[in-house]
């Protein structure tokens, strides 16, 4: 249509020409983006909207370069453009709004996902955002002076619920029960959604450099965003009878979950400023961190709803990961957490959630507390503790090694594989959160999950046919391998070598690959990622694994692979079979370079010729293939 084309010309217009032509004192900037705020806002469709917004981060993006490379000119620069910034801020952070933008907004699907598994409401709001952040990275005073009262006027409606809460049987229900009042608190809750998303995603702008210069505002908004989740966790919206319950429930809760991840986001700020205060007036700090805990410790349970539980989950993650405040741990709240994930008895959460919580309490007790020297950091007793916290987490996994070599019943052995997949799902988190960490906080993590180690280890021939636990169980022992391999030793990583050498037969290799896109690939897949860090291993360790694993590429994988496209299984052969090349090649050329370079033309005498010459004609059949 003749509105696209003139889109996509504008789109080119300000892409490619703007910087040109907005030198020229002559040319109407300021007026063009005044027709082009009315071309954006004035658009018929959503599409047509979302393709405006693009030119408009166009523009941002230029006028942010524009002023880091000409800091000399930047307030004359932002002096230009101020107002019709601050315009297209109000106009965007409106449309985001029922209360201004409602007819528009009931339009957008919020169910059916895209291929980037958005909703169109999500994306409307997701680019808008955008805009917003933009915005606010050019002019952050009046970005915030902006956002923050009309946060401020939602949250109020939000924290007034409480006298409209009465209590009916069992239970509390809200007493708001016109039709108008429903649609108003309905649209206010939508909107409080999406402005707590806005809050969480100007985190970042208040960091760095800027912390001390926008310290106040920043705290202001950490406050509210702690007092707001304290409140929906103490009066429990999330539980409460409405009159219109499959409206108003759905937005409490998104609510709830929404300001839980808006102060998520504040995490690096809090982990900031704990570096600023940690050693003079920490109170208003410790202050933050534990009531923002006390909001999360009521809602790290299997009875809440999944949307919320999770919010809860990543907030308790970052405060454990990128805060690490050193009385994290003695705080009443994480103690009640560590006590209900290691009490057999209470029920389990959903898997999701039981793999974030366990990291966050192991996290606690493996990272080192910033601003301590290595004297200060109590690592005895968090060793105990976490040997403890491990030991509850895999009882009943360490159990089966006793019953492993007995044949089961089909029920048990359900069971077992259930017990298998929760707990390698958690230890396999806990060894990935810790792998780029201190070598201290590696052995700590090593000691504690070498029991259950070794009983994978001694699980994995009698499951060799259940593709669906060695999948799992390799995946654990790929995290080892790339995480942990310098703690579990030469010995016992040998071990786990042999013991899969031996188990991976041809037929076994046969039986997995066959299946095209199988859990059995995968199987295979994670397997050779494992070799492929072994054979890179610097040193002569494992240089004695080399010929089993060339014989295994070439005599029993290759010859399945070489005439299936297997695309997955081949690309990981061909991985490894570099490798061995690019880090083994003495083990083909005994003698440097060098030395060969100076003898001249005599033919250096090559070893293992044979395997030599079998991976290369398998590099180069490959290059015929379709």
């Amino acid at each position: 249509s003749y509105i696209e084309k003139f889109t996509d010309f504008l789109r080119l217009f300000v892409s490619v020409h703007l910087r040109r032509i907005e030198s020229y004192s002559q040319f109407p900037v300021v007026e063009f983006l005044a027709l082009l705020f009315k071309y954006t806002f004035h658009q018929p469709t959503h599409e047509g909207y979302f393709s405006c917004l693009d030119i408009w981060t166009l523009f941002l993006d230029y006028l942010t370069s524009k002023i880091k490379s000409r800091l000399a000119d930047k307030e004359a620069v932002l002096n230009r453009y101020e107002d019709a910034l601050v315009l297209l801020l109000t106009e965007v952070l409106n449309r985001i709004q029922f209360r201004y933008n409602q007819a528009q907004l009931e339009e957008l699907d919020d169910e059916t996902l895209d291929d980037d598994q958005q909703t169109e409401w999500q994306r409307y709001l997701r680019q808008s955002l955008e805009v917003v952040a933009k915005v606010m990275e050019l002019l952050p005073t009046h970005a915030f002076s902006t956002l923050f009262p009309v946060l401020q006027d939602n949250l109020e409606v939000y924290l007034g619920l409480q006298q409209f809460v009465v209590t009916s049987g069992a239970g509390h229900r809200l007493n708001i029960t016109a039709e108008n009042d429903c649609r108003r608190l309905h649209c206010s809750l939508r909107d409080l959604s999406s402005l707590l998303q806005a809050v969480g995603r100007l985190a970042e702008y208040f960091t760095g450099d800027v912390f001390a210069a926008r310290f106040n505002d920043a705290l202001t908004v950490v406050e509210r965003l702690v007092k707001v989740t304290l409140y929906g966790s103490q009066i429990k919206l999330y539980n409460i009878e409405t009159a219109v319950p499959s409206v108003l429930k759905p937005d409490l809760i998104d609510v709830h979950a929404q300001s839980l991840a808006a102060l998520q986001a504040y995490s690096h700020w809090l982990a900031q400023f704990y570096g600023e205060v940690h050693r003079q007036n920490p109170e208003q700090f410790i202050s933050l961190v534990s009531t923002a805990l006390e909001a999360v410790t009521p809602l790290i349970s299997s009875k809440v709803q999944e949307k919320l539980l999770l919010s809860a989950c990543h907030l308790l993650v970052s405060l454990a990961t990128m805060v690490r405040p050193v009385f994290l741990i003695s705080i009443p709240a994480v103690q009640k957490v560590f006590n209900r994930i290691t009490d057999t008895s209470a029920q389990r959460l959903p898997d999701k959630a039981q793999v974030l919580v366990c990291r966050a309490l192991s996290n606690v007790l493996l990272l080192p507390w910033p601003n301590l020297p290595e004297s200060e950091q109590q690592w005895a007793v968090r060793s105990t503790n976490h040997a403890s916290l491990v030991s509850a987490l895999t009882r009943e996994y360490r159990q089966l090694k006793a019953s492993a070599i007995l044949p089961q019943r089909k029920v048990q052995l359900e069971d077992t594989k259930v017990v298998i997949h929760q707990t390698l799902s958690v230890l396999e988190d806990i060894v990935e959160s810790i792998s780029g960490e201190s070598t201290k906080s590696r052995q700590i993590c090593y000691q504690s999950l070498q029991e259950s180690v070794q009983v994978s280890l001694a699980l994995f021939p009698a499951f060799i046919h259940q593709s669906d636990v060695t999948d799992v169980m390799l995946s654990f022992f790929l995290t080892l391998f790339q995480g942990l391999r310098v703690q579990m030793g030469v010995p016992f990583t040998e071990q786990i070598i042999q013991t899969f050498l031996n188990m991976f037969t041809r037929e076994q290799l046969a039986e997995s690959i066959l299946h095209e896109g199988s859990t059995g690939c995968r199987v295979v897949e994670k397997f050779l990622k494992i070799l492929q860090v072994v054979v890179q291993e610097p040193g002569q360790v494992f240089k004695p694994f080399l010929p089993s694993v060339i014989s295994l590429c070439m005599e029993q994988v290759y010859p399945i692979i070489a005439e299936r496209s297997s695309p997955d299984v081949k690309a990981e052969l061909f991985e490894l079979l570099f490798r061995i090349l690019h880090h083994n090649w003495r083990y083909f050329f005994k003698s440097s370079v060098l030395a060969s370079v100076q003898r001249g033309a005599a033919e250096e005498q090559m070893e293992n010729e044979a395997q030599f010459s079998a991976i290369m004609q398998a590099f180069g059949q490959s290059f015929l293939q379709p």
